[in-house]
């Protein structure tokens, strides 16, 4: 397969990495809007370097989408026209009629496109959906999350990220409807600025808490900050009747117990690519098989969007203060943009 690679950041990187090992990709074509960095990664991959224009004239069998966040809509919209199966990194836009454009260019065009949330492709995440969907907990009530970054991102980042709900929170939204198989029906959100300044100066929180309602009643808290100096940390309880699990617990689990005779954890995890380097790997390779045409598309446009209305509810809800149903901000993308082919959610 010929495939087009489209960002060569930090995420780019190690896409490019799998890629250059699957034993389905021949041709690896690279393009990002720094052409030196471009370059650098396609040598470092086997790969060839060119503009953007280039690549898609090369008509590549699949598009690989790690460009800058603001890319995503527009180059999603042109894969489509192209007749190109894409996967792209979350989020499509940072907003809800920059996504539901994207997805309706899509959609009109019936085309391929497979959203990164790879959350979704970790062992520990598929066992608990498992467990869910078996039984096991008995009735399900409550769900705890946890995302904790070891630094902070670049302040240029920050303005151009959506926030912490729309950036990093929007991983839990997806995740929690993917474990329970139940969509989130409420939000209270908090905020809080407890570090650098230029979080409170982009609008943003560095820190956040979420209380959320599950279709059923089942309740949920999703928790994220930008400073856990322990190393990088990302968790889910699941309790119910009859049991409780959780995923994310190991030795390299950045969480110290007092308790006397505890062991201290083993090396912390670093990063993103740390913790998830299998479930990334393990996305892509099923990107291939999609765009082949061998395997149903297990992360469609829609689920983008889904999470994203969650994430758009925790904002109002943190900036006038009270629960936000999910129901108001999806009536109000509605009324907006009455034209999605599929309606908003559907």
């Amino acid at each position: 397969m010929r495939i087009g690679l489209i960002g060569a950041g930090r995420i780019g990187t190690f896409h490019a990495g799998t890629l250059r090992e699957h034993p389905d990709v021949g041709e690896l074509l690279v393009a990002d809007a720094d052409p030196a960095r471009s370059r650098q990664v396609a040598a470092g991959h086997g790969g060839r370097a060119m503009p953007v224009e280039q690549v898609f004239a090369a008509r590549p069998d699949a598009l690989v989408i790690a460009s800058a966040t603001a890319a995503h809509a527009g180059l999603i919209a042109r894969a489509a026209q192209a007749g190109v199966p894409a996967f792209c990194e979350k989020p499509i836009a940072v907003d809800l009629a920059g996504t539901i454009a994207a997805l309706d260019a899509a959609e009109g065009r019936d085309a391929v496109l497979q959203i990164g949330f790879q959350r979704r492709f970790d062992p520990g995440y598929a066992a608990a959906r498992q467990a869910v969907a078996a039984g096991r907990l008995g009735r399900l009530h409550t769900v705890r999350t946890v995302s904790s970054d070891p630094a902070p991102p670049p302040a240029a980042y920050v303005p151009l990220s959506g926030g912490l709900y729309r950036d990093c929170l929007i991983h839990d939204f997806d995740i929690l409807r993917w474990v329970t198989g139940r969509a989130v029906t409420e939000v209270y959100a908090a905020g809080a600025n407890v570090g650098a300044d230029f979080f409170r100066a982009a609008g943003d929180a560095d820190t956040a808490a979420v209380l959320l309602t599950l279709e059923g009643g089942v309740l949920a808290t999703a928790t994220a900050t930008r400073y856990n100096a322990a190393g990088y940390d990302v968790r889910m309880e699941l309790a119910g009747t009859d049991d409780q699990i959780a995923v994310g617990v190991a030795p390299r689990t950045p969480l110290t117990s007092v308790e006397p005779g505890a062991a201290p954890p083993r090396t912390p995890w670093s990063g993103f690519l740390d913790r998830f380097g299998s479930a990334y790997r393990a996305e892509m390779d099923t990107f291939l098989r999609v765009a082949r045409g061998v395997e149903a598309n297990p992360c469609e446009g829609r689920d983008a969007l889904r999470a994203l209305l969650v994430a758009e509810a925790c904002e109002i809800s943190r900036r006038e203060r009270r629960p936000v149903p999910v129901a108001e901000v999806e009536a109000a993308a509605r009324a907006c943009h009455g034209g999605a082919r599929k309606g908003v959610v559907a």
